[in-house]
């Protein structure tokens, strides 16, 4: 269905068993009913997801994660006051009532209340918990507008919902909120150092192989169709003649002879470069180049979410 529908037809969609495919703050969602363990299963067929890789269940609000799970650690309760409604995605007890498909058997869900008021509606609107993960095929780019899920998964979702570009362009940071100490499981669109301001010293653990503790954790993922290679900006040399290459730099063009190039940020801001990166690497994919070449950012702050969507997009093709 074309985007642009409204937010009740939507929601009648999740209720039925259907999947919707919604803005957040960070990509667009691919969304089924989290508490209908046959819907969940069209997500992963729709995505071509490997079963072993747990999905993100979204809520309305944190109310409603009390609802649902109980009392909270206490980590998790001061994340969840600051930095909900957020890109801070939790891990927590699987409750009951989540079905183990949505965590790919683990007994443990991954949580969050997006900062999106047309997800927020629309979940309001349905009434129940929405498992979403990104809404593309897996492991390849994040959709970051309306039109790259209606390329990417056509007539596999029932529904689109258009609210415009996503404002952060990276995925949630997940943090691992069991213990008293939270581990850094996914880095994403909230920074580490805005975490630490809150709990004190945290553990980055991103996962990289055999069964995913998180979603979006493995090795290769988040990649173009189009070969990508990391390199130095001080190796941006032209191509030779004929040899058609794009390049990705954040805030300064190489020298002439790319066939395609994209800068995340001319003033080298991070998280200008952040929302530009996902829209700008599905701009060079469509640009018939045969290679793309990428420039790491500092590593700090978001630029450590930027070289970690890099880095696996590269592993894809290596």
């Amino acid at each position: 269905m074309p985007a642009g529908s409204g937010i009740a037809e939507a929601a009648g969609v999740l209720r039925a068993g259907g999947l919707v495919a919604f803005p957040t703050e960070t990509v667009y969602g691919l969304g089924a009913n989290a508490l209908d363990a046959r819907a969940v299963a069209r997500v992963f067929e729709a995505k071509a997801r490997p079963r072993f890789d747990p999905l993100i269940t979204h809520l309305a609000t944190a109310d409603d994660l009390t609802e649902l799970a109980g009392r909270l650690p206490a980590v998790a309760q001061a994340l969840a006051e600051r930095f909900w409604p957020g890109p801070l995605t939790l891990i927590l007890p699987r409750p009951a009532a989540i079905p183990p498909i949505v965590t790919s058997g683990l007994d443990s869900m991954a949580v969050r209340v997006p900062d999106h008021p047309v997800a927020r509606a629309l979940i309001a609107e349905a009434g129940i918990p929405v498992a979403a993960p990104s809404a593309n095929r897996f492991g390849q780019l994040s959709p970051t507008r309306a039109g790259h899920v209606v390329a990417g998964l056509g007539g596999a979702v029932d529904l689109v919902l258009d609210g415009g570009p996503a404002r952060c362009g990276i995925e949630s940071t997940i943090v691992d909120a069991r213990g008293d100490r939270p581990v850094v499981r996914r880095l994403g669109a909230l920074p580490v150092e805005e975490l630490v301001e809150v709990v004190g010293p945290v553990q980055v653990d991103p996962g990289n192989s055999g069964q995913p503790t998180a979603p979006g954790t493995l090795a290769a993922h988040y990649a173009p169709g189009t070969p990508l290679r990391l390199v130095d900006a001080a190796d941006a040399v032209p191509p030779p003649d004929g040899v058609r290459r794009g390049y990705l730099a954040l805030r300064e063009r190489p020298a002439d002879g790319y066939a395609a190039v994209e800068v995340l940020s001319a003033a080298g801001d991070l998280t200008e470069a952040a929302a530009r990166l996902f829209e700008a690497l599905h701009r060079l994919d469509a640009a018939g180049v045969t290679e793309i070449l990428a420039e790491p950012v500092p590593d700090t702050g978001l630029g450590r979410a930027i070289n970690d969507r890099l880095r696996r997009a590269a592993a894809t093709w290596h």
